[in-house]
């Protein structure tokens, strides 16, 4: 088994350290901001650069994981009812870990992409949702990419109300080819609870679980409990939000981390009604 394959299901999620670029649309509040922020189908165009930190890997606790997800998303107006959001997400990684390969590599890890079909407007209920496919581009580096390309659905379900965002983004990828030794069967679950202050603070609590269908008893799950606060203020005209947060591995593969620590920052562009 490659233990690249294990390694690979932790590029997701994160925390964020926002600079907010205007449009000519009309001003959005800070409040608004945040709000818009913790929705993942909302109308900005966006390239958050998200920095992860994770640490105490393997039996000794002695490795360690940093890793930039360049994370571009592209909302499409496709008709007055429905819009199309598109994400990518390219990991860049430096990992140090004694039980791999050499003890230590550096590169660019397998590349995601999601395109969520979402409706222009939330449903009677209010909620907010969008579906679409999920691919995987391999770029075989070593103890880094899983070596195979994947395919697979996804979907985001979330509800905002009285200052509370609250839902889930799921997906299941599987392998379609390529030269990695093992399959890639794996589900991802990210359940979300924000609260958003009238002075624009967000108070987040969410999880990245990963469970690998082809993994070994006991190996299966990778389960990070994180927690985030963040602002929006602004420099000049330009607003912009700052975050940090940390994360707690309840459960993991043996060579699997216990901890991290996130942070990003995040260019915007807030569109028009």
């Amino acid at each position: 088994m490659r233990h690249a394959d294990h390694l690979a299901t932790r590029i997701l999620g994160g925390v964020l350290l926002t600079f907010t670029m205007r449009s000519h649309a009309q001003p959005s509040s800070d409040e608004d901001l945040a709000t818009k922020l913790s929705n993942p189908v909302a109308s900005l165009i966006s390239v958050p650069f998200q920095y992860n930190y994770d640490h105490e890997f393997g039996p000794d606790r002695e490795g360690h994981k940093s890793y930039l997800n360049i994370q571009p998303v592209i909302p499409t107006k496709l008709s007055s009812d429905w819009n199309l959001i598109s994400r990518a997400i390219v990991p860049l990684v430096d990992q140090h870990i004694p039980f791999l390969g050499d003890g230590s590599q550096s590169g660019v890890g397998d590349i995601t992409g999601e395109f969520f079909f979402s409706p222009a407007k939330p449903t009677s209920g209010g909620l907010i949702w969008g579906i679409g496919p999920a691919v995987v581009i391999p770029t075989d580096v070593d103890f880094i990419s899983a070596g195979k390309w994947g395919l697979g659905p996804t979907a985001v379900v979330l509800k905002q109300e009285s200052g509370w965002t609250y839902g889930a983004l799921v997906n299941h990828i599987w392998s379609v080819g390529g030269s990695g030794a093992q399959s890639i069967n794996n589900t991802f679950i990210q359940p979300f609870l924000a609260y958003n202050t009238p002075h624009a603070v967000t108070f987040t609590v969410q999880s990245e679980a990963t469970y690998d269908h082809e993994a070994a008893s006991g190996q299966k799950w990778t389960v990070p409990i994180n927690f985030q606060v963040s602002k929006v203020s602004r420099f000049g005209p330009f607003p912009f939000q700052m975050s940090g947060g940390w994360g707690y591995f309840v459960d993991s593969p043996d060579i699997g981390p216990d901890r991290k620590i996130r942070v990003v920052f995040s260019i915007l562009l807030p569109r028009g009604k």
